[in-house]
């Protein structure tokens, strides 16, 4: 298993599979990189998945509520 535990401790995502499933580190370091954002922006700014380094984020509102698939297009992180 693995677990992301940011710098104050607290454990941010977990992960445990069963040994004949593959991991993808691919998705471990895009995860860290999320993390490490969303801390650098005080959680101003989130990550959806598909969410890769330099690619749009969602700022964080009251608006954003219930509606992230209207500001969010999936083609927008590829």
């Amino acid at each position: 298993g693995r677990f992301l535990i940011d710098p104050d401790g607290i454990i941010q995502a977990m992960e445990v599979l069963t040994p004949p499933v593959g991991r993808n580190v691919d998705e471990l370091f895009r995860q860290i990189q999320a993390y490490q954002h969303v801390r650098q922006t005080k959680g101003a700014e989130v990550m959806p998945s598909g969410w890769r380094p330099g690619k749009p984020t969602l700022k964080v509102s009251p608006d954003l509520v219930g509606k992230v698939w209207t500001v969010w297009k999936p083609d927008q992180a590829l």
